[in-house]
């Protein structure tokens, strides 16, 4: 991962022509927790039907997860068996408590050799070492979603992963790239970052197959472009995905992928692409950094 160290020209954004679709947090959730702030709810709409709603908390969370797993090359299978367990364990919430000595994501209990209280509660650890015991199961890719978590988990309630997996197969279907799974937030309030902070997070999150580019200044905003080692429109969906569900905590303002433009307001337009957004080999966005 390498942050550009060339301004390659201040690009100025402009709004693309919208088509006649837009979508936010105000539409019908499929979980309890839709009757939260509007103003702070991502969600995944499918197929343009079912959408399921996460706080910007969850979402991120969910993000870093299915960015490690893809990057370790579990395709959406994988990334559904991650996500419906911690959406059961910790409904997405990084706990510092659980039953017991439970902490954590995936609430992976240190007394039962997972790791030390620090490493159980770091996100990117936690989520390695469920995905390694997964990789030890035999035969999981052909489990169902709730057998495949029973065998890393040993929980108390081994189908209550079951209920959790059409929702965390949505989310996984966005974050490996599915168009069909359109990802949206909305939050209040705006994190000030940098640009080498902003790679930090993508190499974390999704491995240095993809490259930061600094594209310009404007205002407080610093102009971004993230493009992958292999370009397509797959792996620019992902990247637009990944980018909008933790766009609360990386100072995201707007996400632009050839004209389907995302705004904080929870607004997202598909329309034609900009010059400039034809031209990025990637995906483009602004994050604040003033």
């Amino acid at each position: 991962m390498r942050v550009s160290g060339a301004i390659v020209g201040v690009v100025a954004f402009v709004g693309v022509t919208t088509a006649a679709v837009l979508w936010g947090p105000s539409l019908h959730l499929d979980t309890p927790s839709a009757e939260g702030d509007p103003t702070n709810w991502c969600t995944v709409t499918v197929d343009g039907e079912a959408q399921y709603g996460l706080s910007p908390e969850g979402a991120n969370n969910a993000a870093l997860i299915a960015g490690v797993a893809f990057q370790r090359g579990y395709g959406v299978n994988g990334v559904t068996v991650a996500l419906a367990t911690a959406i059961q364990e910790s409904g997405l919430r990084n706990l510092d408590y659980g039953d017991r000595d439970s902490l954590g994501l995936f609430q992976q209990r240190p007394s039962q050799g997972w790791g030390t209280e620090a490493q159980v509660t770091d996100p990117y650890y936690s989520t390695n070492i469920f995905l390694d015991v997964l990789a030890r199961v035999d035969g999981w890719e052909s489990m169902r979603v709730t057998d495949a978590a029973q065998a890393v988990q040993r929980s108390g309630f081994p189908e209550a992963y079951a209920d959790h997996e059409a929702e965390a197969r949505a989310w996984a279907r966005a974050f490996t790239g599915d168009p069909a799974a359109v990802v949206a937030c909305a939050f209040t309030g705006r994190v000030t970052t940098s640009a080498q902070d902003f790679a930090a997070r993508v190499d974390a999150d999704l491995g240095g197959s993809y490259t930061v580019d600094v594209l310009g200044l404007q205002g407080a905003e610093s102009l971004l472009g993230v493009r992958p080692l292999e370009a397509s429109e797959q792996t620019f969906h992902a990247l637009q995905s990944w980018a909008i569900a933790t766009a609360s905590t990386t100072g995201v303002t707007w996400v632009d992928n050839r004209g389907s433009l995302w705004l904080p307001t929870g607004a997202t337009s598909v329309g034609e692409p900009t010059p400039a957004s034809a031209a990025y080999p990637g995906v483009r966005l602004a994050v604040t950094t003033g």
